[in-house]
């Protein structure tokens, strides 16, 4: 499951977990349970990215306990128990007996040893760090009761892991870094499957087909978040996932899509057209997007604001707007008053990692945190043209003309890294490669 070398990356991440939070606390990292979809059918289970983080491990119902200073369990993690007849139903199970051996921590104990194990590690800390999960806040209540009850002294702070756990995990190591190149390098191929495959009078669903076909063969079982194939109109509304419009001649396609390879989520997007070739008026606003798209991630450097790729994106699309006389007036008072707001929509940023839109305060004392290496961003401005209902006042041959460009892009020491450089972006190399 685990060879010496992820056994030491997660050993790392756990003590400076520990190192952060100090030898007073105890924090509590809970991997969740399967949740039923209908009947007696379960989703397929994706364990909570904290648990991921520190330990790798993939069972369900797991619970991780650290408790800095410990003098004899500093690290302990429970597992489902071993159990002959479920495993040859559902799989195997790893067992208390080989958390040591397999996962570098110390104490393996069964679930059914909650009771009997967790007071003791609980009693006497000042703080306790732990996620304010619905469910997992009852159980958590119930222990807290428990030791009153029973005399102990449960921990009196509550702390939240944003402020301790989601600041480390915003910082990735190389080995993540690696990690999310190879979740790049499956979407950018699986994008470039879906741009070849692509013609009117297909199905939305069956590109998306195409997509997964190729994230499954490259070894990632998993997408990130819903794959958004979106065609003509669709492709103005930003978190459209139905896929089910047939692809009609002249049509833009827009795919927002990405992998989740080993936990880690990638998140690209590309816009082309069904047949292959950008009209002239498609073209223009695509190269408006894409100049956007540049500029923004040319601010994607070390002492940079968080802020400052979606300033910049935010300028060249106002500008361009200007230019082609879809808004009037001033770029400065294009930007005062926020006139591209409607064409433009979201935030060009967020941050990746381990969950898609990932952890990490945007702000620091209410000011934009500014960049630092080892953060992992995406950068996507687009501009979006709606119908007739929504913007009556715009030429009607710009209706339902949707555009997103968006790259993973890794701050690093001397500038940015851009994960899926790989897939092709410009409008020239867009219609090569669909010729191909």
């Amino acid at each position: 499951m685990h060879n010496l070398e992820h056994i030491r990356e997660y050993s790392r991440r756990r003590q400076r977990f520990m190192a952060s939070i100090g030898p007073g606390s105890v924090a509590l990292i809970f991997a969740t349970g399967e949740k039923r979809r209908n009947a007696d059918v379960e989703y397929l289970f994706r364990p909570h990215s904290d648990f991921v983080y520190l330990t790798g491990f993939h069972e369900p119902d797991g619970l991780l306990v650290l408790a800095p200073s410990h003098p004899t369990m500093e690290e302990v993690l429970f597992v489902r128990a071993r159990d002959v007849a479920a495993e040859q139903w559902n799989g195997r199970r790893l067992g208390a007996e080989r958390v040591r051996e397999t996962l570098g921590i110390e104490n393996g104990f069964t679930i059914e040893e909650y009771s009997d194990v967790i007071p003791s590690l609980l009693d006497g800390r000042d703080a306790l760090h732990a996620d304010q999960d619905v469910e997992t806040s009852h159980q958590v209540e119930v222990w807290l009761n428990s030791m009153k009850e029973s005399g102990l002294a449960p921990p009196e702070e509550r702390v939240e892991l944003e402020d301790t756990l989601h600041e480390l995990r915003l910082i990735k190591s190389d080995a993540e870094i690696e990690t999310m190149q190879k979740a790049a390098d499956i979407s950018a191929a699986a994008h470039q499957r879906a741009m070849r495959y692509c013609k009117p009078g297909i199905s939305e669903l069956a590109l998306e087909s195409e997509l997964q076909h190729e994230f499954a063969l490259r070894g990632a079982r998993f997408t990130a978040y819903p794959s958004i194939v979106a065609s003509g109109p669709n492709g103005c509304i930003m978190h459209y996932i139905q896929n089910d419009r047939t692809i009609e001649d002249g049509d833009l396609i827009l795919i927002d899509a990405g992998c989740e390879y080993r936990y880690y989520a990638s998140d690209i997007t590309r816009t082309f057209p069904a047949n292959g070739r950008f009209t002239p008026q498609q073209r223009e606003i695509y190269e408006l997007v894409l100049s956007a798209q540049l500029a923004a991630i040319d601010q994607v450097k070390t002492g940079h604001l968080f802020t400052d790729p979606h300033d910049t994106s935010t300028r060249v699309l106002a500008q361009g707007l200007l230019d082609l006389g879809i808004l009037k007036g001033s770029l400065d008072e294009v930007l005062e008053q926020e006139l591209a707001k409607p064409f433009t929509v979201h935030r060009c940023s967020h941050f990746l990692g381990l969950d898609v839109h990932d952890v990490g305060k945007r702000e620091i004392d209410g000011e934009a945190r500014a960049l630092e290496p080892g953060m992992v961003l995406t950068v996507e401005p687009g501009l979006y043209f709606g119908n007739a209902e929504t913007m009556p006042d715009l030429d009607p041959s710009l209706h339902d003309i949707g555009i997103r460009i968006e790259d993973d892009v890794v701050v690093t020491e001397n500038g940015n890294r851009v994960l899926s450089v790989d897939l092709p972006k410009s409008a020239d190399d867009v219609e090569a490669l669909m010729a191909g």
